[in-house]
């Protein structure tokens, strides 16, 4: 008698297999506290592949923290948490617990990746204090190219593809089937391009500051200047704000004219070390804190109030804000080595000239891909093949802030074409990444517990404008 197999019993067959294998390769979960959440996680350490096309090339651990669902017996469907940057790490973002992701995980598992190279998955690290005290910007190209000189890890390896495939080990090893992906930033482009790999583990996607298929990252000059026009329009509009700051589109000409010309010179002590530090302003550093501070409306508020006191002379709030960002340690949260992998190998080889100096014409922000270019013959890595922009199936919310200088609600629009199922939702009032915001939560879990429902967004008119800061105590009360 002959045995007869059919083909679904044998893919069923091979998929548990594949399964069994992947959960060999995680280390069972144990409790463990990160920074942003006062209750203990369930922690997993998973190896995956340094090179998923070749199995003999070796592995690497990537950190996961499952923050179990409320609900004793939750779906079965989690929430795959895929974070921002490139370069910032799922544990760096489990503070959103207690505001994004609270009636999320009412049903569900909410699962953060430190993508491989960010966090504790083996970050890659520049902690060396030159890249903060560099004086000229041939003095930060030295100390970023020491850094990188001293990484031993494949940079070439460090790609979008293979964040994908590793997201699907962990999916395997954690023994979970469909899976819901959130994606912030550049988790967007992570999401997207795990959901065309691997269709069927997908169940929806909730994308928030969307990063288009075609979007290059570091060619941002014309959302940017878009954003800062949005700031002086929406204070010349303002009473309070026309008062005090009139002629504010001017005085940050003004000051940019004086950077560029190099007669802005910085003494300050340094906020974390007081270090006394003597520096002139390069254009790098100005445009580099104005940009940051674009990006959400509880910054760029502050934004009238820094323009003015530089014109003035005062620094003090320009550096103030300049140094937020590195609190933690000198580069800041985001693996700068893994950035740089990333955007070399898959943003810069497609950012033509012509498309380069159409994106900086006008804008503030004149340089920054050119910068970003220079940097890459360091990393020595090759050019990534782009992914084919195949349709997504899977029902996705798109949010968008109107106020975003990276990823406004055009990207989303544009994305959008190749998803079957897309819903997009734009909040006025805010900046790159909405989903704390308001009522968000409670539609990013109507949208998940009913995927094929309308959303009613209605709700999203709540959330008020920010006032401008006026003075040294603050907005005006």
């Amino acid at each position: 008698m002959k045995l007869r197999v059919s083909w679904s019993a044998l893919v069923l067959t091979l998929a548990a297999l594949l399964a069994l294998d992947a959960k060999a390769a995680a280390q069972p979960g144990r409790g463990c506290h990160l920074r942003g959440s006062e209750e203990s996680l369930r922690c997993h350490a998973i190896n995956v592949p340094l090179d998923p096309q070749r199995k003999e090339a070796g592995q690497l651990k990537l950190h996961v923290a499952v923050a179990p669902a409320f609900r004793p017996i939750p779906n079965s469907d989690p929430v795959f948490v895929l974070a921002g940057g490139p370069g910032e790490a799922g544990s760096d973002v489990v503070a959103l617990l207690e505001s994004t992701f609270k009636r999320l995980r009412a049903t569900r598992d909410i699962v953060f990746i430190d993508q491989r190279g960010t966090g504790l998955s083996g970050k890659l690290r520049c902690d060396d204090p030159q890249l903060d005290d560099a004086a000229t910007e041939s003095q930060m190209t030295a100390a970023i190219g020491k850094c990188l000189s001293a990484i031993k890890q494949p940079l070439n390896l460090y790609t979008t593809a293979n964040a994908a495939a590793d997201i699907e080990q962990v999916r395997l090893a954690l023994g979970y089937g469909k899976v819901n992906i959130f994606g912030g930033s550049y988790g967007t482009r992570l999401g997207q391009h795990y959901a065309r790999s691997y269709p069927a583990s997908v169940r929806t996607l909730i994308l928030d500051g969307v990063a288009a298929p075609e979007q290059v990252i570091p060619a941002a000059a014309q959302d940017a200047q878009q954003a800062l026009d949005g700031i002086f329009k929406r204070c010349a509009e303002d009473k309070a704000c026309a008062a005090a700051y009139p002629q504010l589109a001017k005085e940050f000409e003004t000051v940019l004219a004086r950077v560029n010309a190099g007669s802005v010179k910085l003494d300050f002590a340094h906020p974390r070390n007081m270090k006394r530090l003597q520096l002139p302003l390069t254009n790098l550093r100005f445009v580099s804190v104005i940009h940051s501070t674009l990006y959400s409306p509880h910054d760029s508020q502050r934004l009238p109030y820094i323009i003015h006191n530089a014109y003035e002379g005062n620094w003090g709030p320009f550096l103030a804000r300049a140094y937020v960002t590195t609190d933690y340690s000198p580069e800041g949260l985001i693996a700068m080595p893994l950035h740089l992998a990333v955007v070399c190998s898959e943003d810069i080889p497609r950012l033509t000239e012509e498309a380069r100096v159409a994106d900086e014409r006008g804008s503030f922000l004149r340089g920054h891909a050119g910068r970003i270019a220079s940097l890459c013959p360091l990393l020595k890595v090759p050019a990534a093949p782009a992914q084919a922009v195949s349709q997504i199936s899977a029902p996705t919310l798109l949010l968008s802030g109107a106020q975003d200088p990276v990823t406004p609600p055009r990207r989303a629009e544009s994305a959008a074409k190749a998803m079957s199922k897309a819903k997009h939702i734009v909040v006025a009032n805010a900046g790159h990444g909405v989903s704390r915001l308001g009522c968000v939560p409670r539609l990013m879990r109507e949208f998940l517990d009913k995927p094929e429902a309308n959303v009613d967004s209605s709700c999203l008119r709540e959330i008020a404008p920010i006032p401008f800061q006026l003075g040294h105590a603050g907005a005006k009360p």
